[in-house]
């Protein structure tokens, strides 16, 4: 899968097919958008709560017509204000063995990502916040509907790594995160790609995805968006 160069984007990549991940959208640059659109990506899934969705002072000034060959779809896979998530996630789903908390509480919600995936014009790109847990939590799943639960951990790992990185020469420092050494990152990408395999171990995406309202379809939509056929 290849990297995009798209200017000011943390944590970009190929996931499948036609179907990108990243970082929050408000990184990009107007060039970085610009770049985007010339990939052939018409769709930016945001999987973030609405308080989540704001500029930030360190980021790039965008003009509104920069995003005016978008659809930017809001599908939060969570709702923070449910008692239950401030039970199970404080001070976020940040790590892969709250996967099977995710889908428990907010099904439908997680559900509802796939839906939006068929729906999708042109090429689509998905993202959260650091392009890492809840991207992952889709990611997983996905890779899973496609058969390559295998490649489920490489690709936790990929995005762990490549938010570390950010961690690193980010303007603004995380509340609740920093830059970790090579050791250190190792035993917390080894704990992640434990837990990821756990979690996708015996899950039946496709019987999980009918049972919370996505067609079949809709489901044969987002495989062939995958296999680069949407």
């Amino acid at each position: 899968m290849t990297s995009p160069h798209w200017e000011g984007a943390v944590n970009a990549r190929q996931l499948a097919g036609d179907i990108y991940r990243m970082g929050r959208s408000e990184w990009l640059t107007e060039r970085g958008w610009r770049q985007l659109h010339d990939d052939g990506v018409r769709t930016v899934i945001d999987l973030r709560n609405p308080a989540e969705r704001k500029r930030r002072p360190s980021d790039p000034v965008v003009a509104p017509a920069a995003m005016a060959g978008f659809a930017v779809v809001h599908s939060p896979t969570e709702d923070p204000e449910d008692p239950r998530y401030r039970d199970h996630f404080h001070p976020y789903m940040n790590h892969p063995r709250l996967y099977s908390d995710m889908l428990r509480l907010f099904p439908e919600r997680v559900a509802a990502v796939f839906r939006e995936l068929a729906a999708a014009q042109g090429k689509v790109v998905i993202h959260c916040s650091a392009g890492r847990d809840r991207t992952g939590l889709v990611a997983t799943l996905l890779l899973a509907l496609l058969g390559q639960s295998e490649l489920a951990a490489q690709e936790d790992e990929q995005a762990t790594r490549g938010i570390n990185e950010w961690h690193l020469v980010a303007p603004v420092k995380h509340p609740y995160e920093r830059h970790l050494g090579q050791a250190e990152l190792a035993e917390v990408v080894q704990g992640r790609g434990e837990a990821v395999a756990e979690f996708i171990d015996g899950l039946d995406v496709r019987v999980f995805l009918l049972a919370n309202g996505v067609t079949a379809g809709e489901i044969d939509a987002v495989i062939a968006r995958c296999r680069g056929e949407g």
